[in-house]
């Protein structure tokens, strides 16, 4: 039987809040017929034409504005969706609702699939194939692989020796007239780095162009954005003198990525994916460049350490992974090369998720430590995740902060907080304290997660 999702696993997945309430109400049996659950086997194409494989998988028919009747299909492996709607969103209100009626118990299990279900999945195990079969093409020659990364490498020097002088000339010349300039400046640089492959320098370049007028303290705000850089291009320039971590850190601050394939393979070699059982502790989207990327926090309860796992959904469509917050399961967690490592790959999952106690939280003092410890490692990392113990939130005259029973308190930093989630953390502590998980960093806390009740509470 398969293990059934709840509602705010299927509802994460939404691209928006306005396709999860679509979703809702199609989470009932009305429009629905033919529903079905079940593993799926595939043919395929071994020596006796037996099956090589089976996929879990959800069906239904769903009745349309008129006749048309809508063939919808999800994946559960995936997850990976279908639906002859004519919707552009990924995924649809149907595959949502039908997703719902099941998680709801509202679907039959051991089902047998349909020729038109079991077509879809074939054609998509095919790609999923053929894919893979492109990609170990695609790293068969190691000569070719180094010959692009050494093409990209020069590219991103000249980028970085680009940026030098033109920060230097921003210095030399004063930021008492910033304010006047516009976004111009800032922007064209960003553009030049994207041309030479350092996408997430144009990404701090366009953070620093927001400082201008944006506070009486902006100037010093500014300043910090470009000692941020300028650090960055330092180290950039004695890459073959650092350790083998803080170099692996400075090229992904410059935009450098890491093959999935490529991370998989060396830690199968090496030995050293970390196996725990994994608490989600938050989960975030944001808009980056037209995309939407996926922040998920976990900690291993055997491991103690604390990982971020990130996945990105094209414009208009949900991240293929969502977890449930404030659950766990047991998984293969992959961490990537870094002075301060945090994020990480999930790759196997050994369990579904179930429902996990509330972490345990630390004080201001510990907090502050974690973050300070990690800086020293990796100087340019902005926050750190931690988890408090027994704080509220507290409006103030001068911004909101968060409080301890012990008397400390921080500031909340509000580049990174919602006026309505500081106003839910407030109301659900109702001034006494509780756990709350965040991201800590120079410019105050950023709440992510309050447990209210014994239940975590996305803020």
């Amino acid at each position: 039987m398969l293990e059934r999702w709840t509602a705010d696993r299927v509802l994460a997945l939404a691209p928006d809040t306005a396709s999860q309430k679509a979703g809702s109400k199609l989470a009932a049996p009305g429009p629905w017929t033919e529903l079905g659950a079940g593993e799926v086997s595939l043919p395929g194409a071994g020596d006796e034409g037996g099956t090589t494989t089976a996929k879990s998988g959800v069906w239904g028919l769903c009745k349309g504005s008129g006749a048309k009747t809508y063939r919808t299909a999800v994946e559960l492996d995936g997850p990976a969706w279908s639906c002859t709607c004519p919707s552009r969103k990924l995924p649809c209100k149907h595959a949502l609702g039908l997703l719902l009626l099941w998680s709801s118990g509202d679907v039959t299990d051991d089902a047998d699939a349909p020729a038109w279900v079991t077509g879809w999945l074939t054609a998509r195990h095919g790609r999923a194939q053929q894919r893979a079969v492109r990609q170990t093409a695609g790293v068969a020659d190691p000569a070719a692989a180094a010959r692009r990364a050494e093409q990209r490498a020069a590219r991103v020097a000249e980028g970085a020796d680009m940026l030098g002088r033109w920060l230097a000339d921003q210095v030399r010349n004063g930021i008492a007239g910033a304010d006047r300039a516009g976004y111009t400046p800032w922007e064209d640089m960003a553009r030049q780095m994207v041309d030479q492959q350092a996408q997430r320098m144009a990404r701090r370049l366009r953070t620093a162009a927001t400082r201008p007028a944006s506070g009486d303290d902006w100037p010093e705000r500014l300043l910090e954005d470009y000692a941020e850089m300028w650090l960055l291009l330092r180290a950039h320039d004695r890459l073959d003198a650092l350790d083998p971590p803080l170099a692996a850190s400075v090229r992904t601050q410059f935009g450098w990525t890491v093959e999935k394939n490529d991370l998989v393979q060396r830690a199968a070699e090496q030995g050293t994916a970390v196996r725990d059982h994994w608490t989600v502790l938050g989960s975030r989207d944001t808009a980056e460049d037209n995309l939407t990327v996926r922040h998920i926090w976990l900690r291993g309860a055997e491991s103690g350490r604390t990982a971020l796992v990130m996945v990105v959904g094209a414009a208009g469509q949900a991240p293929p992974v969502a977890l449930p917050v404030g659950e766990r399961f047991e998984a293969d967690l992959i961490f990537h090369d870094a002075a301060a490592p945090l994020r990480a790959h999930l790759a196997e999952r050994h369990s579904p998720p179930e429902p996990a106690e509330v972490p345990a939280g630390c004080d201001a003092a510990t907090a502050a430590m974690a973050y300070a410890e990690a800086v020293r490692s990796e100087p340019w990392l902005d926050t750190w995740p931690v988890v408090f113990a027994d704080v509220a939130a507290v409006p103030d005259p001068l911004g909101w902060r968060i409080a301890g029973s012990d008397g400390f308190w921080l500031p909340v930093d509000r580049s990174r907080a919602a006026e309505d989630a500081l106003w839910r953390l407030a109301a659900m502590s109702g001034g006494a304290g509780m756990t709350v998980f965040g991201e800590y960093g120079a410019r105050g806390f950023a709440p992510v997660t309050g447990w209210h009740e014994g239940r975590a509470v996305s803020l």
